[in-house]
């Protein structure tokens, strides 16, 4: 007997417990039965979420393209010698502005004077004798009409005379040759600019051949620049024109210019011409824009960049960046609201950049409400409530303003 008593007393504690249990865990569902009807929804996607908007509608911008690179001079001229001799005199600074015509360098003129003053005696004795030729063909013209010479001695005097003056033209144009090498022992800057070191001294000797120039000219008044664009881009633009999507600015073919430090140039330089041949090696065009330099600001070498003006477009559509969500193939979407209020992903055409939006030439339309906030709570058919509208507050600050 005491056995069972003990048996029977040890399941009933179990029965116990056990029902403690089942009691805990009917409370817990009830507990929660009771949260679900106090308005906790089962599904998530049923609740409505807050959002940011923007509201589109058409801008005109001016199209831009910022390109890179680094400026050249204009013009660039070596000074080099077009005679051999010796360097007698230097006369400029090294590093100075030259203007063209100036006398840079003296070479020894002895041998080239010596060879002009013998030209000029040559040419001189040549039209004596010319001159002498001429009086006796003269008189032989008289002579040979009273047959007081014969004709043969008439027309060898003729001829005399035409020798004599083929001697003139030949001892003229030695005389000139002389001329033109005694000027060239004077080297003169052939461009107006700033001249950088020199590559000889007084008493150095050069030759016409040499390769080597005495110095380098560089004129900058104006300066150039030339960039390389992709043909894709050539290709783009060519059908945005055509298109009539795209149309020419006012401001033409103007190029502004971004300095190293991040300042604007104050001139505004052209677009002077873009290649016509692509490389085949980069698949670019070459672009050459050409800017003043009145001031000496620019300096050949310096790193800058140019910003293009490529056309107008009148009924642009703009796109915050953040809104733009882009898949692994690279296609864009955005998330809009739709007439129902209701979240909806659009296929979107978002190729080119307007500052820190992008413009979408497919798959919007004006008027229509593009989420930019809040997309992190955003599902496909959930109910949205549009908690600000970018575009309206936009407006209403502009209103205020004015």
């Amino acid at each position: 007997m005491p056995q069972q008593i003990h048996a029977r007393e040890g399941w009933n504690r179990k029965g116990q417990r056990l029902g403690a249990a089942l009691f805990c865990s009917t409370a817990i569902l009830i507990a929660g039965c009771q949260r679900h009807d106090a308005g906790i929804p089962a599904n998530p996607a049923s609740q409505s979420v807050e959002v940011g908007v923007k509201t589109l509608a058409p801008q005109r911008i001016v199209m831009t393209a910022e390109l890179s690179g680094r400026l050249s001079s204009l013009k660039v001229s070596d000074v080099r010698p077009q005679i051999g001799g010796i360097v007698q005199k230097r006369f400029f600074v090294e590093g100075s502005d030259v203007k063209a015509g100036q006398v840079l360098y003296q070479i020894d003129p002895a041998t080239y004077q010596a060879t002009y003053d013998q030209a000029r005696g040559t040419l001189a004795k040549a039209e004596a004798t010319l001159a002498s030729a001429k009086t006796k063909a003269d008189r032989y013209a008289q002579l040979v009409k009273i047959n007081a010479v014969s004709a043969q001695d008439n027309d060898d005097a003729i001829a005399a005379v035409r020798e004599d003056e083929a001697d003139v033209i030949a001892d003229r144009a030695s005389l000139e040759s002389a001329r033109i090498n005694l000027g060239y022992t004077r080297i003169t800057a052939p461009i107006s600019g700033r001249i950088g070191a020199s590559s000889v001294t007084e008493g150095a000797l050069v030759t016409s051949e040499q390769t080597t120039a005495l110095a380098t000219i560089q004129a900058y008044d104006e300066m150039y620049l030339d960039v390389t664009r992709s043909s894709a881009d050539w290709l783009r633009l060519r059908k945005a024109f055509a298109s009539g999507r795209l149309k020419r600015s006012g401001t033409g073919a103007a190029v502004q210019l971004v300095m190293e430090d991040g300042t604007q140039y104050a001139h505004a330089g052209v677009l002077q011409f873009s290649g016509i041949t692509v490389d085949a090696t980069t698949g670019s065009v070459t672009v050459r824009m050409v800017f003043p330099n009145p001031d000496g600001e620019l300096l050949p070498g310096m790193f800058v960049r140019a910003q293009l003006d490529e056309g107008e477009n009148t009924n642009a559509l703009l796109v915050p960046q953040l809104a733009v969500t882009r898949a692994s193939d690279g296609s864009a979407s955005v998330w809009v609201v739709d007439a129902t209020g209701h979240a909806k992903q659009v296929a979107v055409h978002a190729d080119s950049a307007y500052a820190d939006q992008w413009i979408v030439t497919s798959g919007l339309q004006a008027g229509d409400r593009v989420i930019v906030s809040g997309l992190q709570k955003v599902q496909a058919g959930v109910a949205v409530h549009v908690a600000a509208d970018s575009a309206t507050a936009a407006a209403a600050a502009s209103a205020a303003k004015s």
